[in-house]
């Protein structure tokens, strides 16, 4: 039968907020089309470009930064090494001299006032997410191409259907959860063991774990930053961040100097069920504001819920003494495969199917990872990962303003207790006797997706989108 082959950095990318498929997708089709015009050795043609933003990107792409994305792309820069305290400037740059150098190199007249259309009320039948490039060259030809941004930064170009990962061929195939089970038993190893076997279809075994714990960096980093930034998110809605005058509320006075030194002072203030609590919340809120204000994050699997998995993360460090790399590698790699077997079962996009498609996929990602972690049998992993999924079904994303901010930082938290409850509830069960497999509840959030009304999937169409007056924030 055939497989996706889809590796842990598929799962797993480091790029820029606030959303991974209306930010970092959009700014990847960039540079698609702007590679596709070097390969064609046509760049130093282009006379003029436009890019037309349909569906949900059209609807919510300012919110998203889509329209900042693509100029960023179209420029050369990447998003996983972009500073991104030059955003601005570099935006009004392109704005002020009305001029965007394609690759860095080739100035082209631009207005992105004019030349980004937002066509609302326009949708293409592949996926919510689409959006067109068009160049025209010096002899008045047009090159044109469009992409789908189909959610956690991956992305298909119309037309294509061959990845270059399906070439891959693993020890390991996977497609669903009862695959992933398969194995397990055939094996005895837990679902990290098999992610990592599969991993070195594609690299070294030393290349995989430098990755991943470049991933945990980065991770590591957001809430390190978000813990220690003040101030109001951009956008309009004026939500104030949070998750810095809670580590100080909770520290009280402690010093430390860096992220290790600060575990230990967190630490140190004991795991009372209160102060727990208020330290996962904490890490999430971190994370997502720092999303929501254009910082540098990793998909996990999607960057509205990018903030759920470090989160949990960090609980297991801290609170469960699995401060190791082993450890942390364990829980990355296992968290991966269950996005994985979402995404092929199902999605992880907004515009398909709704918040249960991002907080709820990163929520059992999480449990999953965290009950292997914590000792728990494969299958004890697998229905921690339905438990979390099973209580964010039908899960509705309604952003106001079309801004990851409002309901989506406090979501992520709430996603994140989520699943160290299902964690919980699995290791004290025994999954023999459980009556909802993973595969089942997939299948559930898929046609929950479909019979789901469009204007709960990231159009700003409605609930909290419009039933919240513009210029509330957050209490």
């Amino acid at each position: 039968m055939r497989h996706e082959a889809i590796s842990v950095f598929d799962m797993f990318k480091i790029g820029v907020g606030p959303s991974s498929s209306h930010t970092l997708g959009p700014w990847r089709a960039a540079q698609l089309f702007l590679k596709n015009l070097i390969e064609k050795n046509i760049l130093e043609q282009v006379v003029s470009i436009e890019i037309l933003l349909y569906g949900s990107l059209a609807k919510t792409g300012k919110g998203h930064g889509t329209d900042i994305a693509v100029q960023l792309g179209l420029a050369g820069e990447d998003p996983v090494t972009f500073d991104v305290n030059l955003i601005t400037e570099k935006i009004d740059q392109i704005q002020s001299e009305k001029k965007i150098f394609l690759n860095g190199t080739h100035p082209v007249d631009f207005h992105p006032a004019e030349d980004i259309e937002f066509l609302k009320t326009e949708s293409l039948p592949y996926h919510p997410n689409a959006l067109t490039f068009i160049a025209v060259l010096q002899n008045d030809e047009h090159i044109s191409e469009t992409y789908y941004s189909i959610g956690g930064g991956f992305v298909k170009k119309e037309g294509e259907e061959v990845d270059n990962n399906e070439e891959v061929v693993l020890p390991f195939p996977i497609n669903d959860a009862d695959d992933l089970d398969h194995w397990c038993m055939q094996t005895g190893m837990n679902i990290s063991e098999i992610v990592l076997e599969n991993e070195n279809s594609w690299r070294a075994e030393e290349e995989t774990r430098a990755g991943i714990l470049q991933i945990w960096k980065t991770m590591r980093e957001s809430i390190y930053q978000g813990c220690h930034i003040q101030g109001i998110l951009p956008g309009g809605l004026n939500v104030k961040r949070r998750a810095a005058n809670l580590n100080k509320k909770l520290l009280t006075g402690k010093q430390y100097s860096d992220f290790d030194s600060w575990l230990n002072a967190i630490k140190e203030g004991g795991n009372s069920f209160k102060y727990t609590l208020d330290w996962v919340s904490c890490f999430a809120l971190a994370v997502n504001e720092q999303n929501a204000a254009f910082g540098r994050v990793v998909t996990a699997p999607t960057n509205g819920a990018a903030g759920v998995i470090p989160a949990v993360l960090a609980y297991y460090l801290i609170f469960c003494d699995g401060n190791s790399e082993d450890k942390i590698i364990q829980f990355l790699s296992t968290a991966s495969e269950v996005g994985c077997i979402f995404k092929k079962g199902a999605t992880i996009s907004a515009a398909m199917g709704g918040c249960q498609a991002e907080i709820g996929v990163s929520s059992s990602m999480a449990a999953a990872a965290l009950t292997e972690c914590m000792g728990g049998t494969q299958r004890q992993a697998l229905m921690a990962a339905e438990i979390a999924m099973e209580h964010h079904l039908g899960m509705s994303c309604d952003p106001i303003s079309g801004l990851v901010q409002i309901p989506c930082i406090e979501r992520n938290a709430m996603g994140a207790i989520k699943a160290i409850t299902a964690s919980q509830l699995s290791l004290q069960s025994a999954p023999d006797f459980a009556r909802v497999t993973l595969d089942n509840v997939i299948q559930t959030m898929w046609d929950t997706a479909v019979d789901m009304n469009s204007k709960y999937k990231e159009t700003a169409d409605g609930g909290l989108a419009v039933n919240v007056p513009l210029g509330l924030s957050e209490c």
